[in-house]
C-alpha cells in the first residue's frame, strides 16, 4: 500500500506506562525480581536506546512516558542494578551452554541469545551504572519525550481513603523531584482509574494533566478535555488505533512470524519459538526465525501508519478542526511481551513525519490548543469493563477489604505516633511504607486475571502483616520493639527513603480533610 506524504491536519501522540510493583527481595523465579530484569532487559534498556537515537537525529517530542516512581525507586537501586547485572551475565553464560546444544535449532538461538545478552551488558555497564534517573534526566532535557509521574506505589485511587491518595499523589510527584530535577506537568493515574472530584486533588497538586480510556470521553477522543472547572485536561486513548497494536484477537504481535512469548524451550529457559499460528499449542511451534521478521514489521509499520494518518483526517473532518489521535499501551508491550516491538515503535515514529503525520506529546497537545470544551467525567478505569470491576468486583472483594482494615490500622497508628509533632518517627515512616504496598493495584489485578494470583495474594497480605505487626507494637508502647520491627521490614521494603510520614500527618490533621468517599 503506498501512503501519501501529503501533510494530515492534527497530532499524534504515544503514551506509554512503564510500571511494575515493588519486586526486590520478594521472590526471584517465577515470579518476583526475574519479572524485573526480564522487563528491564527487554523494553527499558532498547526503548531508552531508541531515544537516545532519535535525540541524536535531531528528533522531538516523539512520545509521552509515563514512570511510575515504583518502577524507577528499583531502576535506581543499588540491590536490583547489582542483582540485574548478575542476571545479565547468567543470561549470556545460558546462552553458551545453549550455543553449544546438539540441536540445531536450540544451538542458533543460544548463539543469537549470546548476541543480545552481550549487548545488553555492554548498555547497561555504560549507560545504566548510575540507575534510569540520569538517563530519565537526559531523556527530558533533549526534548525527545515528555516524562510523566505518578502516584507512590500505584494505588487503585478511587478506592482509597482521600488522605492517603492526597498523600500518595503529592509524595510521587515531590519522589520525581527529587530523582529528575524537574516537576512532570503531566500524570498517569494508575490503571487510569478515576472517580468523580479527583479531578480537584489533581489541580491543588499542580497536575495539568493525565490519561483516561477512550469510553471515559465516550469514544470521542478528538480532543483532550478539561475535566469540569478544575482545569486539568483528560486526555483519552483512542480505541480505534490502539487497538490495532493492543488487541488480542488481531494485533500485530499475535503474527505467525514474529517471537512467541508464551513457550519457552525448558532445557535453556529461553523463548526460541515463532507464534506459528494462534490456535497451535506450544509444542508445536516451529523455531523462531529472525529473517522472517523484518519484511513482517516493515508491513505492520505502513498498516498503523496509515490508519494513523486516515483516523487524524476522520476526526479533524468530524470536529471540524485539527483533532488529536492518541496511543497508549503499556512500555512492557514493546520488547518484553512483543520481542519484535522496540524495533517496530522506532520505525514507526521514523516513517510518521514521512507520511504527513505531526508526532507530539500530550504537554505538546495543551501548548497548541487541542482542547475541547469542559466534561464531567465518570467512574472509571482501562480495565475491564471500563469500570471497577477488576479492583473491587467478587473475586477481590477480601482485597479490598484488607486495604480497607490496613488503611485504618495505619492511619490510626500514625495519629497517635506524631500526635505531638515533632521529630521524624522511623516507625510510623515504615508503618506508611508497608501499607502503600498493601493497597498496590497490582494484586486484585493479578487475581481477577489469574496470572500469579497466589503471589499477589502472599505480597498484599505479608504487607498488611507488616504494617499490623509495626502498628501494634507501636500502639501499645513497645518502642523498642517497634523500632526493630520497623527496621527489619525495612531491610526489605526501604524503597522511597525520603518518604516522610509527618507530611501525611499534616494532610490528616488539615481542616475540612476526612476520609468520606474512601474505603
Amino acid at each position: 500500500m503506498t501512503i501519501s506524504n501529503t501533510e494530515v491536519p492534527g497530532q499524534f501522540t504515544f503514551v506509554l506506562h512503564s510500571h511494575l510493583p515493588w519486586l526486590a527481595n520478594h521472590g526471584r523465579w517465577p515470579v518476583g525480581e526475574e519479572w524485573l530484569y526480564q522487563s528491564w532487559a527487554s523494553s527499558y534498556l532498547p526503548l531508552f536506546d531508541v531515544l537516545e537515537r532519535l535525540a541524536a537525529d535531531g528528533f522531538t517530542d516523539q512520545l509521552t512516558l509515563g514512570l511510575t516512581p515504583v518502577l524507577v525507586a528499583q531502576l535506581d537501586d543499588p540491590h536490583c542494578a547489582s542483582s540485574m547485572y548478575e542476571w545479565l551475565a547468567d543470561w549470556q553464560l545460558r546462552a553458551i551452554q545453549a550455543a553449544t546444544s546438539s540441536d540445531t535449532d536450540r544451538a542458533d538461538a543460544g548463539r543469537r541469545e549470546y548476541l543480545a545478552a552481550q549487548r545488553a551488558l555492554d548498555t547497561f555497564e555504560t549507560k545504566w551504572r548510575h540507575g534510569a534517573s540520569p538517563l530519565i534526566r537526559h531523556v527530558a532535557s533533549s526534548g525527545v519525550a515528555e516524562i510523566l509521574g505518578g502516584p507512590l506505589a500505584h494505588p487503585f485511587a478511587p478506592l482509597l481513603d482521600p488522605r492517603l491518595r492526597m498523600f500518595f499523589l503529592r509524595e510521587g510527584l515531590a519522589d520525581a523531584r527529587a530523582r529528575w530535577g524537574f516537576d512532570p506537568v503531566g500524570i498517569w493515574a494508575p490503571e487510569c482509574a478515576f472517580a468523580p472530584g479527583m479531578e480537584f486533588e489533581y489541580a491543588r497538586a499542580g497536575v495539568g494533566h493525565f490519561m483516561v480510556d477512550g469510553p471515559t470521553l465516550h469514544g470521542d477522543t478528538a480532543l483532550g478535555r478539561p475535566v469540569g472547572d478544575s482545569g486539568v485536561i483528560a486526555y483519552g486513548r483512542d480505541l480505534t488505533v490502539s487497538y490495532r497494536v493492543w488487541s488480542p484477537k488481531s494485533g500485530y504481535p499475535g503474527h505467525a512470524a514474529y517471537r512467541d512469548f508464551h513457550t519457552y524451550d525448558h532445557e535453556s529457559g529461553f523463548k526460541r519459538f515463532r507464534v506459528t499460528g494462534r490456535s497451535v499449542p506450544g509444542d508445536e511451534k516451529k523455531p523462531y526465525d529472525p529473517a522472517r521478521v523484518d519484511a513482517v514489521i516493515d508491513r505492520h509499520v505502513e498498516d498503523f501508519v496509515g490508519h494513523v494518518r486516515d483516523r487524524l483526517i476522520e476526526e479533524s473532518a468530524r470536529i471540524g478542526r485539527d483533532a488529536l489521535v492518541v496511543a497508549a499501551f503499556d512500555t512492557e508491550l514493546f520488547g518484553h511481551w512483543w520481542h519484535e516491538g522496540p524495533v517496530w515503535l522506532e520505525r514507526v515514529l521514523r516513517r510518521l513525519p514521512e507520511v504527513g503525520v505531526k508526532v507530539g506529546t500530550l504537554a505538546g497537545a495543551t501548548r497548541s490548543g487541542l482542547v475541547g470544551d469542559p466534561v464531567d467525567l465518570p467512574a472509571s478505569s482501562w480495565g475491564s469493563g471500563k469500570d471497577w470491576r477488576v479492583w473491587n468486583g467478587p473475586q477481590v472483594q477480601h482485597l479490598v477489604t484488607l486495604n480497607a482494615e490496613v488503611t485504618e490500622t495505619a492511619l490510626d497508628a500514625v495519629a497517635k505516633l506524631l500526635a505531638h509533632g515533632g521529630e521524624r518517627s522511623r516507625v510510623a515512616d515504615q508503618i506508611v511504607r508497608e501499607a502503600l504496598l498493601t493497597v498496590s493495584s497490582d494484586w486484585p489485578f493479578m487475581v481477577s486475571k489469574d496470572t500469579a494470583a497466589q503471589y499477589a495474594v502472599s505480597r498484599a497480605h505479608t504487607h498488611a502483616h507488616a504494617t499490623r505487626e509495626i502498628s501494634d507494637a507501636a500502639m501499645r508502647g513497645r518502642d523498642d520493639a517497634a523500632a526493630t520491627l520497623a527496621q527489619n521490614w525495612a531491610r526489605a521494603d526501604n524503597l522511597f527513603p525520603g518518604l516522610d510520614a509527618r507530611r501525611l500527618h499534616a494532610i490528616m490533621t488539615a481542616d475540612g480533610c476526612s476520609a468520606e468517599g474512601g474505603i
